[in-house]
């Protein structure tokens, strides 16, 4: 194993209070549209579905301000300002200041460079990577980062994956991807040939259905499952 690539929303960095219940009703005052804060967890799980409406995995716009726009109708939200404020909540989901590093985020890329991985990051975002990696101080690990919306697909799509390990420099064998979803990372990267690892932060093993998928619980266990790479599941691992 030679290099090791990231997902970044929910695996490096998670949205602040600007994305949750109080912070969606703010964007909706700002419209003049109401909505109810207690209904976010709801809603955004009814919402997810107009994530998944794209079959060809071509990045647009329209999927991220829909789910957006649905966020706010199940809340409670309707109104001519609906469209306004959701394209809103998208162009917003872009600014690094709205979210924050996960705590093992930045220890483990240091220990990953001094044991001599490469990183790379594969993102399914129009967030400016190159900004994401000065904001946050993570520029001086980073080899190459590809997102979604200057390449053109989304993971899983097997070209934005072939794309980071031709930025990298290393062969599908000698990469491992590292993420929270099971459809996007996991089974993006083994399509390809690249090891795959499901990082599960809440605790929650629902998300394991990819068969035979190494996880980890922090970013802090990535080292010493590298040092032990190949993994035998078999003995609980």
């Amino acid at each position: 194993m030679e290099a090791v690539f990231f997902d970044v929303d929910f695996t490096l960095i998670h949205p602040g209070p600007t994305f949750d219940g109080s912070g969606y009703q703010l964007f909706a005052t700002r419209y003049g549209l109401n909505v109810e804060p207690s209904r976010f967890a709801d809603a955004v799980r009814v919402a997810s579905v107009e994530l998944d409406e794209s079959n060809d995995n071509v990045y647009r716009p329209d999927p991220f301000i829909r789910y957006a726009k649905r966020v706010l109708v199940e809340m409670g939200a309707s109104g001519s300002a609906l469209d306004a404020c959701a394209r809103e909540i998208y162009d917003e989901w872009a600014t690094c200041h709205h979210f924050v590093l996960y705590e093992d985020v930045r220890p483990t890329f240091s220990d990953l460079c001094k044991a001599g991985y490469r990183i790379g990051l594969i993102s399914n975002t129009h967030r400016c990577l190159e900004t994401f990696q000065d904001y946050f101080n993570l520029s001086a690990f980073v080899t190459a980062a590809v997102s979604s919306s200057d390449h053109g697909h989304l993971k899983p799509h097997p070209s934005i994956f072939h794309e980071a390990l031709r930025l990298v420099g290393v062969s599908a064998d000698q990469g491992v991807m590292v993420g929270d979803s099971v459809t996007h990372d996991v089974m993006g990267a083994r399509q390809v040939g690249m090891n795959a690892i499901l990082l599960v932060r809440s605790g929650d093993v629902n998300n394991s259905c990819a068969d035979e998928v190494p996880e980890i619980r922090s970013l802090v266990e990535l080292p010493t499952m590298l040092a032990r790479w190949p993994i035998e599941l078999s003995t609980g691992e």
